[in-house]
């Protein structure tokens, strides 16, 4: 079976996943922050829960950094026609002078289905929106126009405008936890994302069972094997979003406490690729290890942990 040993050593970069602001100057504040600790992308996620709308948000960090790179963890496709969607990406790379990430993918938390009124398909439909979606939004930042007629969605000559500044289109970021998704995201995608496994609509006891370094592994070699078929691996940046982080020099009590607070063995929280508990030192040490053991080289951390987490981001941004 592939191992992670056959991607790449691509150099660590990092970002930050923000999801809210009281207002202008604190949003201002968190995007300079983010930028001056050295992180390469801030993000937010695409949800309808008690978060900033992603596009307005990320447009204004744009306006007040000069180099941080800017995406969503993901546009969900079921949103906004794709065609809608392109342009409004496109747009957002021109303004931005080409520091988009273009995070996609085929929507997964029920509650903004039910609490929008958005009828919630079944996996394997969602899934096929989103293929013909993404294949869309390529089309639409590509030279010229194009036709479109699958099942979902019917686009007739059809020249999207503006054309991003990075081209063909800004590179395509698509996480994902099932098999399908992660096969979408070998074949097409420039950044993989793994994920734990999210079918059931919400992040509980299922989805947390599948974050172990085991889970992990079966899904990074399925990325690998699908990337190697394609003739992509050299291509794909490995992503993960880090859950359980904590900087600490008390790494036993915050194990410790993490899994009591989570519901799991402290043995799932010391090997989880989405964990990431000790001193400077040992992460460091812990985020190199698995670059080799899994790909990860582009590490996301939240917001609360982007002042304390900046020493590790300095040891290791670009190397």
């Amino acid at each position: 079976m592939p191992t992670s040993r056959q991607f790449p050593r691509k150099p660590f970069r990092f970002g930050v996943q923000a999801n809210s602001a009281p207002d202008r100057k604190s949003w201002v504040d968190l995007s300079k922050r983010v930028e001056a600790n050295g992180y390469s992308v801030l993000t937010l996620p695409d949800h309808f829960t008690d978060q900033l709308a992603p596009m307005p948000a990320l447009m204004c960090a744009a306006d007040v950094t000069s180099t941080l790179r800017l995406g969503a963890l993901v546009w969900d496709n079921d949103y906004k026609h794709p065609a809608v969607l392109a342009k409004e990406l496109a747009t957002m790379d021109v303004l931005s002078d080409g520091r988009l990430e273009l995070g996609i993918g085929a929507g997964w938390m029920i509650s903004d289905y039910e609490q929008a009124g958005i009828q919630y398909d079944r996996p394997g439909v969602r899934i096929d929106r989103f293929v013909e979606g993404l294949h869309i939004i390529k089309s639409a930042m590509g030279e010229g126009p194009f036709s479109h007629e699958g099942e979902h969605y019917t686009i007739t000559d059809y020249n999207g405008f503006p054309k991003p500044v990075q081209g063909p289109h800004p590179p395509v970021i698509i996480g994902g936890g099932g098999k399908r998704v992660l096969t979408i995201a070998a074949q097409q995608a420039d950044i993989v994302g793994v994920n734990g496994s999210l079918h059931a609509g919400v992040i509980g006891p299922d989805a947390i069972a599948t974050m172990t370094g085991e889970v992990i592994t079966d899904k990074v070699a399925l990325v690998a094997d699908v990337a190697e078929a394609a003739g992509r691996l050299e291509h794909i940046e490995m992503n993960i979003r880090t859950f359980f982080v904590s900087v600490t020099y008390d790494r036993a009590g915050q194990v410790a406490g993490m899994a009591q607070m989570i519901g799991v063995e402290e043995s799932m929280i010391e090997e989880s690729p989405f964990a990431l508990i000790g001193s400077p030192d040992h992460m460091i040490e812990t985020i190199q290890a698995r670059r080799e053991q899994y790909g990860f080289s582009y590490v996301i951390v939240g917001p609360d942990e982007l002042e304390a987490f900046a020493p590790v981001v300095a040891a290791l941004a670009g190397k």
